[in-house]
């Protein structure tokens, strides 16, 4: 396979993925220019968002460097080296020193050409190195397991229990020293929910106040999951925690509040949350929402798009004019989509500007508005300002009304590629949901080029998904087809659950409604026809609908039947 003209020439374990067709050169580059944009190191980078085993990668770099591959899952943690070594710098370059010979230390690395993490624990132990090849996800666990977060916050969870636990609420008085004392566990409480959200993955936080109790939840993976039950006199406490971080007023208890915590990790690493408060009946509920500025970095790979859905989406990108309009519920991923093609289209020839609201990621080298109703910046109003900035691409957050619309049309009609949302259930409904607005049938047909609906499913974890035994009948009533069946692989999976995933699951993977504005669906739309009528063009020129394109996820193996008809109707 030959790389790309211009690209990067590929070397060691990289140059190896490329050869051996575990990766294209194309998708290399892009991998190694995002991970470096996200400053991550390419190795997670590969595992987590392109999803190439960490196996096959740890295997290509023990062979690169002539290297037996050492099996961590074998290890006892017990033998770990601590002494005389900085656990900072475990947690800071994710490296491990698991054995020692004589002057000799042998580090356990998912990546030896990190040179920088092998000088520093050579510098600090004051030993000669010896890098050992491991597997990147069971290196992390075994940090995870063994190590605090160095570079973050520093407290004990006993403690945290201890003190929330035992604290007499009842015998307080006004002295600022002992509020001070009283105050320190609810720091470190609400610091240890932050951290723990973060390594689980989570997307959102709440923290609800009720009559009788008051509750944390963590969304993981589009499901909400109950993680603790503090004690109900706490709430008024971490409420009024929650919005000092966000920079909201305590005092303002009657109104809803909007805010974002900035929450800096490491040197490198800081992760931002947007949070909401809204009074209810029994005090006020916090809604925090994890903005992680790698998700966007992801790559188009990542984000689950079939070969087909995928060129579709590239060849919108490509055009110099047009809509591409994105659809979906609240947290289907539209965000991560519209970020992704940005980042494909953020280069130095190029301006770009956005409206959205708020700004969830800066994205360097894009000129971002946050849209604010109060003061009179719509995005209406902020959309007419980018046509005055000699803008290339303009990407509205959503258009909510008809002067949005058509504002947004007149600009993808005069050369301008243009990308928004809309909330809609589908492909087809969204060019109908246009024409509602007011907007006249001929300018939808000659300026939208690409829709988009998209859901997120769960991801089947590898570990320990089973096949699942289901009668013909039913699969074709599902919505299966007779040739699906009679294909050799075919087989549908269920979850189990074990110590790698959650109920069987783990991450979550986009399932997409690519629908290319065809000239029979121009046709269609100039009718006025509906949106039956556009999904049944749509079908006939193949392009899969949300349903279809889920149950190629379950024949993958990628996601389950049970999954996919949670977040798709037939």
């Amino acid at each position: 396979m030959t790389a790309l003209k211009g690209s990067p020439r590929f070397t060691g374990f990289n140059r190896r993925l490329v050869e051996e067709d575990f990766i294209s050169a194309e998708n290399m580059q892009n991998a190694i220019l995002n991970a470096k944009k996200a400053n991550q190191d390419i190795v997670p980078f590969l595992i987590d968002q392109l999803k190439i085993s960490s196996l096959d990668i740890a295997e290509k770099i023990a062979q690169e460097f002539g290297e037996p591959l050492f099996d961590l899952s074998t290890y006892d943690s017990a033998q770990i080296i601590r002494e005389g070594i900085d656990e900072k710098l475990i947690t800071k370059h994710r490296i491990l020193p698991i054995f020692k010979r004589g002057n000799l230390l042998y580090v356990a690395t998912s990546n030896p050409t990190n040179i920088d993490a092998m000088d520093a624990i050579r510098f600090n132990s004051k030993m000669n190195i010896e890098a050992i090849i491991v597997e990147h996800p069971k290196l992390e666990k075994l940090i995870e397991q063994n190590f605090a977060e160095a570079d973050s916050f520093q407290f004990s969870d006993d403690d945290i229990d201890l003190n929330l636990e035992q604290e007499d609420l009842s015998n307080k008085d006004d002295d600022d020293n002992e509020q001070q004392q009283d105050e320190a566990p609810i720091v470190k409480y609400i610091n240890k929910l932050l951290i723990d959200a973060i390594r689980m993955g989570a997307s959102d936080l709440h923290f609800e106040p009720y009559e009788k109790m008051y509750r944390v939840r963590y969304r993981v993976d589009g499901v909400l999951r109950q993680i603790a039950t503090p004690p109900l006199q706490l709430a008024t406490r971490l409420a009024s925690r929650l919005k000092v971080m966000s920079q909201m007023d305590i005092s303002e208890k009657r109104l809803p509040q909007d805010g974002r915590i900035k929450l800096k990790l490491s040197k490198s690493k800081a992760i931002d949350f947007r949070v909401n408060s809204l009074p209810t009946l029994f005090g006020e509920k916090l809604v925090l929402r994890i903005l992680d500025p790698s998700s966007a970095m992801l790559g188009i790979d990542a984000l689950g798009y079939e070969p087909a859905q995928k060129e579709l989406f590239m060849q919108a990108l490509d055009k110099p004019q047009g809509m591409l309009l994105i659809t979906g519920p609240t947290g289907s991923g539209k965000t991560v989509s519209l970020y992704t093609g940005l980042n494909i289209l953020n280069r130095e020839d190029t301006n770009i500007s956005t409206a959205e609201d708020p700004v969830e990621i800066n994205l360097e080298g894009v000129n971002q508005v946050n849209v604010n109703a109060k003061v009179g910046l719509t995005f209406s109003a902020a959309l007419k300002s980018f046509l005055r900035q000699d803008p290339d691409i303009v990407m509205v957050g959503e258009i909510r009304d008809l002067e949005t619309a058509e504002i947004a049309i007149k600009a993808a009609q005069t050369g301008h590629m243009v990308m928004s949302t809309l909330h809609t259930n589908s492909a087809p409904e969204t060019l109908t949901r246009l024409r509602n607005m007011g907007v006249p049938s001929f300018n939808i047909a000659t300026s939208v080029n690409l829709v988009i609906a998209q859901r997120l499913a769960r991801r089947l974890c590898p570990q320990c998904k089973i096949p699942s035994d289901i009668p013909d009948l039913s699969l074709l009533e599902m919505g299966f087809k007779e040739d699906d069946l009679q294909h050799p692989d075919f087989q549908v999976y269920q979850p189990v659950g074990c110590s790698e995933c959650r109920d069987g699951y783990k991450g979550r993977v986009g399932i997409y409604e690519v629908m290319k504005v065809t000239p029979e669906i121009s046709k269609i739309i100039m009718e006025d026809g509906n949106a039956l009528e556009i999904a049944a063009a749509s079908e006939k020129s193949g392009f899969n609908n949300l349903r279809r394109s889920g149950l190629m996820k379950v024949m993958q193996g990628v996601t389950s039947l049970q999954e996919v008809n949670r977040v798709t109707s037939e």
